[in-house]
């Protein structure tokens, strides 16, 4: 709009002129005021910052505190550690990143309409071990027994998926009364939504739990799935059923130690691979076995510089193994001998001794150990052996971890408790394991190898890529002495002599079949070495096998005899 004004006298002049000051007068004080006004809101801002931020942490130390400070000093009373001091000794220091602080349950049944659970009575997050990501989460007895309840589980089920996707292990930390009955239904389908996700997570990420308390009905099932499990001497509890309900349907009276303690679960359900004193020790043995394994089906386990000469020799391997196939010695002695450092970390110690397995390092890179144990029942294979072998043969496959073989062996165990058992088709899990690994597969024939227990530990036939033998070594149908009572049986009793005319056939049985050489003329057997250069030929092999790559027929999974 454009606006004409008339020359007008002096008055009509001085009017504009004052007019105009005043709009000029008035811009500057409302800008004035708008700037004292937004000032005062920042003023106000701050002030809510401050409020909320005061929230936020009164909420946080209100479930960081968990069940309180009563409950807290009940559980160290029992000699227990808190979810949370758990948490820190295991993962790597301030590495802990907490998840899912502020989730609460919706649960109104009963007297939970109003009642606060901190944490939802479980700590979930992700740090490191050694520098390398794991999930864990740790379950807060403090808090209404460490009951799982539907959001209880979700937690769990969060981080778990999320190991799934980043490809690390879990860890899971067991301290639970059981199912929070107060939410029925919800409760059990918690449980079923962990167990789905341990079973699709084996064989991709690492799995461990360690129970520090009491875990008890459907809760038992997520460690049985979990790859191993340890259990702290005293107060780690395991049990489908407790000691009364056992009392009151069959009469038995147990306590709840002898029921599903450590040592119950380590030396005779084999439920269990560690029992550990103190809690101190068992986070500490979960490091260190981290150490030894790959974070997923994807990668190789991490290779460590040992300070351990790849070329050493060691002249005891002379003479730890007996000559006479009949004597006993210490097969972790030559373990001991031959890996990195003498450093052996034993799985499953406590149960079917007859068979030992664990982790080691050649080198420097990290590999599983399978051997016969001659101290225990000659080192015989029995049911509890096989499944003890075939389950840890199987968790080095999958995870890429090359597998050494270590053989004397005279048999599978005999008797009708053994067959009445099942031990066909618990020794075919072993025949079945060594099979569809495709990791490098290294055996070693200290001394006995007969029967079918040769092709179950690891023979050429079972896909072992290099099968090397000592002097000692005997590979045969069965022992000198049974084959020729067999063979030989009617010359033997027609014979002027029968013991003289017997131990001559034996002498020539042994020196035809007991014996590597035999075998070696065959191509069953690829080196056999002098004892001392064990550990350097080993290494070579391995450092050998390190570039195999095989692929199995595709299909959706195997029919393992379970």
């Amino acid at each position: 709009m454009n606006i004409k004004f008339k020359e007008v006298g002096g008055k009509r002049k001085e009017f504009y002129s004052y007019y105009f000051e005043l709009i000029g007068f008035l811009t500057v004080l409302s800008s004035e005021l708008q700037i004292s006004n937004q000032r005062e809101v920042e003023i106000l801002m701050e002030q809510s910052i401050d409020d909320l931020m005061k929230v936020l942490q009164e909420k946080k130390e209100k479930i960081i505190a968990g069940g309180g400070e009563k409950r807290i000093q009940a559980q160290h009373e029992k000699g227990k550690l808190t979810a949370r001091e758990r948490i820190s000794l295991l993962l790597d220091e301030g590495s802990f990143n907490e998840l899912d602080l502020f989730v609460e349950h919706r649960c109104t049944n009963f007297d939970m309409a109003g009642k606060e659970v901190p944490g939802e009575g479980v700590i979930t997050g992700y740090g490191t071990i050694e520098g390398r990501l794991v999930y864990v989460f740790s379950q807060d007895f403090t808090v209404i027994g460490g009951s799982l309840g539907e959001m209880h589980s979700k937690k769990i089920c969060k981080v778990m998926d999320m190991a799934m996707k980043m490809g690390a292990p879990i860890i899971g930390i067991n301290d639970s009364g059981g199912a929070r009955i107060q939410e029925g239904v919800d409760s059990l389908s918690g449980y079923g939504q962990i167990f789905y996700r341990n079973t699709i997570a084996s064989g991709v990420v690492p799995q461990i739990s360690i129970v520090v308390g009491p875990a008890a009905g459907g809760a038992v099932y997520s460690p049985a799935i979990m790859d191993f499990v340890f259990m702290v001497k005293k107060i780690g509890i395991m049990h489908i059923t407790g000691p009364s309900v056992i009392k009151a349907v069959t009469g038995e009276d147990v306590s709840p130690e002898k029921l599903g303690g450590a040592m119950t679960h380590n030396q005779k359900s084999g439920v269990a691979h560690f029992a550990i004193d103190t809690e101190q020790e068992v986070f500490k043995s979960a490091r260190k076995m981290l150490g030894y394994i790959s974070s997923n089906n994807m990668e190789t386990p991490p290779v460590l510089t040992t300070g351990d000469s790849p070329d050493r020799c060691e002249e005891a391997l002379l003479t730890i193994v007996p000559i006479d196939p009949n004597k006993p010695y210490e097969m972790k002695d030559i373990i001991r001998q031959i890996v990195d450092n003498a450093d052996f970390f034993e799985s499953h110690e406590h149960f079917a001794r007859n068979i030992i397995t664990g982790f080691a390092r050649l080198n420097g890179q990290s590999i599983g150990i399978i051997a016969n144990q001659p101290k225990v029942l000659a080192g015989c294979l029995d049911i509890d052996a096989s499944d003890k072998a075939a389950r840890f043969i199987r968790f080095c496959d999958a995870f890429n971890i090359p597998i050494l073989t270590l053989v004397d062996v005279p048999g599978f165990l005999p008797g009708t408790a053994q067959e009445y058992g099942g031990i066909i088709r618990h020794g075919a899990k072993m025949l079945y394991g060594y099979s569809e690994a495709t990791v490098p597969k290294i055996t070693l024939v200290v001394r006995k190898s007969y029967g079918g227990a040769y092709l179950a530990m690891c023979s050429r036939d079972m896909g072992a890529d290099q099968v090397i033998a000592w002097p000692t070594a005997e590979i045969a149908v069965m022992g000198s002495q049974g084959a020729a009572n067999i063979i030989f049986r009617k010359e033997i009793d027609e014979a002027k002599d029968p013991e003289q005319y017997r131990q001559q056939k034996i002498d020539e049985y042994k020196e035809r079949f007991s014996n590597p050489y035999a075998a070696a003329s065959r191509g069953f057997v690829d080196m056999i070495i002098d004892p001392r250069e064990t550990r350097p030929v080993l290494i070579n092999t391995l450092e050998m096998l390190s570039t195999k790559r095989e692929s199995l027929p595709g299909k959706k999974h195997g029919n393992i005899p379970l």
